[in-house]
């Protein structure tokens, strides 16, 4: 794979074609963007770390090495790293198995060392056989996931973590019986306070801000949150009864100064190394974690309004130079991640400076801000990511996809029904699997040209092979040289190929040695022959 030096569409310098120049001049967007990408990913590091049974403080650090380390690290103007829901589940098994959160820290930094290895010997190159339209598939799915996912934290009536993005969830529900359950306990509070967020999102972009020309550097995500804090505590004050409950607002550690947050580190155990399956966890994790960010960036590619293609080579580097450090200081793992990488491209960020100075709010929250976050109502933030959803699965890329034929539309549409009802990977290597069927389809039909001579004309049956003919190939020649009728001249012509399979030039040998019992006259043109077992 050919990677693009840093000077060109990869980074974050301008070009002719318009590409953002330094981060530092576009600070006007990425500073409103990164506040943005800040308020969503807050309660999902809160709420990953929940769910991976972590201490609560591990998805903050977490979120900071992502923010302040991977984005400068990486060549990904746009991607934002932290701790992902993909996680969760491996790192639970890996509690259990290694019997500590320290154990669980080591694995984590040799898993990072493991994706910079992998970034050192090229391994991101399989980041460019996703087809796109399995990628489209993701982001819509992913869309379609976050809507149904943030319904019931809308309305009030979900206690689940934030980013619980699987179909089968941790608390027994899954993602279609958790609405009909939030739908049978709507918390009136959260429910007006999601449902006025929601508004203002709808209309301040297209509406207030179009008037207001000074409202337009204003995110419609701070407005919303400001509003929601002031909603709470006007509910708070004048109708109690609709107070919204505290399980229903973030929740930041209490942490009262920088010594606070130096001692609340937690550092792995080394000792680790030596139990059973240690190299197992953190195989898994640095395997995972990386298919994870390559898909992600891949994604944010196609959604980058400037077509920046991101290495996927320094993008392991990136993230497993993250992971080490989380490791280091008791962090979770860390991927690159498409929901808060998509909150980032809708609120305008445009370099890495946006994810940076996310990592820079994150860290502040920590040790200024507790008091006044932990009034921010989850309905709230539960609106910013229904607005990101419906912005990654519009119905005009479903139009776009049909009107492309069945072999993109396929591809997108069981990626889609399978990621919602399974996870992600799972869902993605379900698309992979098809699209994959679609390619080997195509090259069975393309692999060659066959040309017969008119009836009553004299001439032998051209088979003219393609220019790359590979093992993918071998099933449509052997078919169409069994079918060719005995007692016939053929002509298999390799003139114009510049590559030619050994399994075809096997078949082609075998054909040869059969064709005089079949009465078939074969001339080989530019086809060279091999050894056939046996012969």
């Amino acid at each position: 794979m050919i990677e693009v030096a840093p000077s060109a569409a990869t980074s974050t310098g301008r070009t002719p074609s318009g590409v953002p120049s330094s981060p530092w001049k576009h600070l006007g967007k990425d500073l409103p963007a990164g506040l943005v990408v800040f308020l969503v990913a807050l309660p999902l590091c809160l709420g990953i770390s929940l769910a991976s049974g972590a201490p609560l403080l591990a998805g903050i650090i977490a979120g900071i090495v992502g923010g302040l380390v991977v984005s400068w690290v990486s060549n990904s103007p746009l991607s934002v790293s932290g701790p992902a829901a993909g996680l969760t589940s491996i790192v639970l098994a890996s509690l259990q198995s290694l019997q500590s959160f320290q154990a669980v820290l080591a694995a984590v930094v040799i898993a990072g060392i493991i994706q910079v290895v992998l970034g050192v010997v090229k391994a991101g190159i399989v980041g460019m056989y996703f087809p796109t339209s399995v990628i489209r598939g993701m982001l819509a799915a992913i869309g379609l996931t976050l809507i149904l996912k943030q319904i019931p934290h809308l309305v009030g009536a979900d206690a689940d973590y934030f980013e619980d993005m699987t179909f089968l969830q941790f608390d027994g529900q899954n993602t279609f019986s958790a609405i009909e359950r939030a739908m049978r306990g709507i918390g009136a509070g959260s429910a007006l306070v999601g449902l006025v967020s929601l508004g203002v999102l709808f209309l301040w972009d297209d509406v207030i801000a179009k008037r207001l020309r000074v409202l337009r550097l204003v995110p419609s995500a701070l407005v919303v949150v400001l509003l929601s804090i002031g909603l709470n505590n006007l509910l708070d004050q004048a109708a109690p009864v609709l107070r919204i409950r505290p399980e229903h607002l973030v929740s930041l550690p209490n942490i009262s100064s920088w010594q606070d947050f130096i001692g609340s580190f937690t550092q792995p155990d080394w000792t680790a190394l030596q139990r059973p399956g240690f190299f197992v966890v953190a195989f898994t994790i640095a395997i995972v974690a990386s298919l994870e960010s390559l898909l992600s960036v891949k994604a944010v590619d196609k959604l980058d309004p400037h077509k920046r293609i991101t290495p996927t080579n320094r993008e392991l580097v990136a993230q497993g130079t993250g992971n080490i450090i989380s490791g280091l200081l008791g962090g979770l793992p860390i991927t690159a991640v498409i929901v808060r990488s998509s909150a980032n491209i809708n609120a305008g960020g445009q370099t890495r400076m946006a994810a940076f100075s996310h990592g820079i709010l994150l860290l502040v929250s920590l040790l200024f801000l507790e008091s006044i976050l932990n009034q921010v109502p989850y309905s709230a933030l539960a609106a910013v990511l229904l607005i990101v959803g419906y912005k990654l699965t519009k119905p005009a890329l479903y139009i776009t996809q049909w009107r492309l034929g069945w072999q993109q539309f396929l591809p997108f549409i069981i990626t889609i029904v399978a990621i919602l009802f399974t996870d992600l990977l799972k869902g993605v290597s379900i698309g992979l699997a098809v699209g994959i069927f679609y390619i080997l389809k195509a090259n069975y039909e393309s692999a060659y040209f066959l040309s017969k001579p008119a009836a009553m004309q004299a001439g032998p049956i051209h088979l003219k092979l393609s220019e790359q003919v590979s093992f993918l190939n071998k099933a449509s020649i052997v078919k169409v040289l069994d079918e060719l009728p005995d007692d016939t001249q053929v002509l298999i012509d390799g003139s114009n190929s510049s590559f030619i399979d050994y399994d075809v030039l096997e078949a082609i040998e075998n054909f040869r040695l059969a064709a005089p019992e079949r009465g078939i006259q074969l001339e080989l043109r530019a086809i060279p022959q091999v050894q056939v077992l046996g012969h």
